[in-house]
């Protein structure tokens, strides 16, 4: 079984504390159910996402999240094959991120386009 991360960042539609429960719970589920582990950035504007695991268990949760009518834009920054987890012990967790990332300023001017692979892996390192 190859191990896979993936980063994507979707902004969120009808952002509230009841659906990003919703969205948590479904996420924690879900992945426990299928050896998927993770992290969520969560910000009023944007959704910042890593998920970690078996490569089919991943890109099937990918294709679900595209398709979710609460992510709008979603983006894959990266996806690649990794030999380690950086979240082991999270089904799904999540962060606030307000004072460590870009600001809404910053993502209005385009930060997630330019965005490199590295500069999103290392958001969740620092996370981790």
């Amino acid at each position: 079984m190859s191990l896979i991360q993936l980063i994507y960042t979707s902004r969120p539609f009808g952002f509230d504390d009841a659906r990003l429960a919703s969205i948590l719970m479904e996420a924690c589920r879900y992945n426990a159910r299928d050896d998927i582990t993770g992290a969520l950035i969560v910000r009023e504007d944007l959704y910042l996402q890593m998920l970690e695991g078996p490569e089919k268990a991943v890109d099937a949760t990918f294709h679900r999240i595209k398709n979710d009518d609460r992510h709008v834009e979603v983006t894959l920054l990266m996806r690649h094959p990794a030999n380690t987890r950086l979240f082991p012990d999270w089904s799904m967790r999540d962060d606030p991120a307000d004072s460590w990332m870009w600001s809404q300023e910053q993502v209005k001017a385009g930060a997630i386009a330019q965005a490199t692979e590295d500069e999103a892996l290392g958001i969740f390192k620092r996370l981790a």
